[in-house]
């Protein structure tokens, strides 16, 4: 994700964004919070808050003896240098009759001031390399972390005069199995892999702001690629009405944002004319056109809110209005991230967006977030979690590091790997062919270990073009494009295209009924040729769409046709960025070897698509794999070669699907906002759970 801010606000946006504010404290600058999140059944009203007067140790541990031991200093400054703060600490305390060790790390929007970044002004591109710590007019003493031993915990804290604070009672009631099982060697399911969501942030010149690259327990990290900053003048017009500035800036960034991010996101010093703080394209991550999202400056929480929901908008992440659908939101007291209520605070996503996230995925939406980011704007440190130079493994913070198979940034001895989809138990790679992700659909293609590597191959899915679904669809973007899906997804599943009949019909006349789009105020006659390119006609469907919102009233058709009642009914159903779902999707199949673009009927090779290499016979990839994404062939597992003409028989035989990890397509996401609103929103996200353990 690329993040854009707006530059006078720097000093403001600090001091509000140094520390999320405790429970039933908003002005709690020296708080610590932590909780520990639970399964999806909702809980009993929580009861009133307890507090406990406790005597806090800093843990002091030796590298010599790798052990630990307690010391009643609490102090986190260097001896040499008096504002400079360790980068890792960790503290025991007890409280509410358990035992609790807080493992904690500097929080990391002091990218800004210590770490390796791109700062991208307009006329320059600077790399600014920096070591100090400390803040203008004071010192970084911001911690957060996790509780060991509690998988899905959090905690956050200040340094800076001592300890003071509320802690909150945690649901430990089997800690010691929690952990068991988190240590347990155990099929991954298919939302397991580690995903990586690349960021970036660009300012308008009337504000400037941090990112907390913040990473929780979800198997996401958040990835700073570059920040850019208005310095001279704003590049689009900034305009109260948030969905011109998206189309706006989504065309900046195609022409003008080199820098390669999953998103991009811009934030300016203005107060949008429009029912939320933000705006995004639904769905939009990894594309450069719909990739994108703006939103408001505003306090600590809105901005985090803000931000939360318009990335999760990009995820494919719907509103959750509560008339529509029963979600199981379990925050009674601050609703749920996409509550379509207006709340400020909001802890976790419900089940209908943990639902919304699954299908996304599992449609073949998000496939770059799977790319493990080869270049890191941070300076260079153990325990970051990525491999650097002069590392061999990195598998991050003390408590992540559960394996034995990495010992400060060094392989143990025999290790071949530490972490990954193609690491096994025993610190070993698994053999070349074990596979490590399937495919999730048609469209997509089943990743296996390379046999010299714990990660697991790029995810890429089949080139565009490719028949899917009995021959019924066509891929496009990693995705079985077919009338049907198209009215089950905007209607539910009872519903399915109309038939033949009803878009040369209908949609050849250009009415309300039928059409290929409007020209201002007169609907467009569809030509013969595209009439299946233009409004979607669909049959038994219900009187809501279950995305998206309605303009104005469904159009239901019906004719006797042959001795049958053909049901020929659409609608113009919204979504927050106006993209009408009503109309048939690029890629969607509309003659033999022909699919939609723009509402036209065009033939395959129009799409100017790259060609794959062909065997000695002139068939693409040999006949012995598929062109991919990336004009590549991806051989099948006994075959090898640019074009998969060789034969490859795997060494060993690769093991039982059975006795290993399954590799995803799909994961549980965690996302960060903006500096101390990022940092608000990791840990809000830290505690989502998303219900896939």
């Amino acid at each position: 994700m690329y993040l854009i801010f707006l530059p006078n606000l720097l000093a403001s946006i600090l001091a509000s964004w140094l520390i999320p504010t405790a429970a039933g404290n908003e002005s709690a600058s020296d708080a610590v919070t932590a909780a520990a999140s639970g399964g999806d059944s909702a809980p009993p009203p929580p009861p009133p808050p307890q507090h406990e007067i406790t005597y806090p140790s800093r843990l002091i541990y030796y590298l010599n003896e790798d052990s630990e031991s307690t010391y009643h200093d609490l102090d986190t400054r260097t001896r040499s240098q008096g504002v400079i703060h360790l980068a890792q600490a960790s503290f025991q305390l007890e409280a509410f009759g358990s035992r609790f060790i807080l493992d904690l790390t500097l929080n990391k929007f002091y990218w800004l001031l210590r770490s390796v970044y791109v700062l991208i002004g307009y006329q320059y591109v600077t790399i600014y390399v920096g070591h100090a710590v400390c803040l203008q007019g004071g010192e970084h003493c911001y911690y957060h972390g996790q509780l060991r031993g509690i998988q899905n915990s959090r905690a956050a804290l200040s340094t800076c005069n001592g300890l003071q604070y509320v802690p909150h009672p945690l649901c430990v009631r089997e800690c010691t199995s929690a952990y068991a099982v988190w240590l347990r060697s155990m099929p991954r399911n298919v939302f397991e892999e580690m995903k990586y969501l690349e960021i970036m942030i660009v300012s308008d010149h009337n504000l400037v702001g941090n990112l907390l690259v913040y990473k929780e327990h979800l198997h996401t990290r958040v990835v700073l690629v570059a920040v850019e900053i208005w310095t001279d003048q704003d590049h689009i017009p900034i305009s109260v009405k948030p969905l011109e500035m998206l189309r706006d800036f989504s065309k900046y960034r195609q022409h003008s944002i080199k820098q390669h991010a999953d998103a991009v996101h811009l934030f300016s010093n203005v107060t949008f004319h429009y029912r939320r703080s933000s705006a995004a394209y639904f769905a939009g991550v990894c594309s450069m056109t719909r990739g994108v999202g703006v939103n408001e400056y505003g306090t600590t929480w809105t901005m985090a809110a803000a931000l939360l929901q318009s990335l999760a908008q990009n995820l494919g992440i719907q509103w959750d209005p509560a008339a529509k659908r029963k979600c199981g939101c379990v925050e009674s007291w601050v609703g749920c991230i996409m509550e379509d209520t207006g709340v400020q605070h909001p802890r976790k996503f419900s089940k209908c967006s943990i639902s919304d996230y699954k299908e996304f995925l599992l449609k073949g939406g998000g496939s770059c977030l799977f790319n493990r980011p080869t270049k890191l704007f941070e300076a260079t440190e153990c325990g970051n979690g990525y491999v650097e130079v002069g590392e061999e493994c990195d598998c991050g913070g003390r408590a992540e590091c559960y394996k034995e198979c990495c010992k400060k940034c060094s392989l143990s001895n025999g290790a071949h790997c530490s972490d990954g989809p193609c690491c096994n138990t025993t610190c070993l790679f698994y053999p070349r062919g074990y596979g490590c992700r399937y495919a999730v659909n048609d469209c997509d293609i089943s990743e296996t270990c390379t046999g010299d590597s714990g990660q697991c191959p790029p995810n890429l899915h089949k080139q565009d073009g490719y028949s899917c679904h009995l021959n019924q669809g066509r891929c496009y973007s990693g995705e079985c494009k077919t009338r049907d899906s198209q009215c089950r997804y905007i209607w539910g599943p009872k519903a399915s295209a109309s038939e033949k009949f009803c878009y040369e019909k209908l949609n050849t006349e250009g009415t309300e009924k039928g059409n290929c789009g409007k020209d201002g105020e007169k609907w467009i006659q569809c030509s013969k040729h595209d009439v299946f390119c233009g409004y979607l006609l669909c049959a038994n469907i219900g009187r809501d769409p279950r995305i998206g919102m309605m303009k104005g009233d469904i159009t239901p058709t019906s004719f006797n046709h042959q001795g049958r009642l053909v049901d020929c009914s659409g609608g113009h159903v919204l979504l927050d960025d106006e993209t009408d779902l009503g109309y048939i999707e690029d890629g969607t199949p509309c003659g033999p070897s022909m699919m939609c673009l723009d509402r036209k009927c065009l033939p395959i090779q129009s799409f100017n698509m790259s060609a794959c290499p062909s065997g000695s016979h002139g068939q693409v990839c040999s006949a012995h794999g598929v062109c991919n994404n990336e004009a590549t062939c991806t051989c099948d597992a006994t075959w090898a070669g640019t074009d998969c003409s060789m034969p490859d028989p795997p060494k060993e035989p690769p093991p039982s699907e059975d006795e290993g990890p399954k590799g995803p397509s799909a994961t549980n996401l965690i996302i960060g906002s903006i500096a101390g609103a990022i940092l608000v929103a990791a840990i809000v996200l830290g505690g989502t759970g998303w219900g896939f353990k």
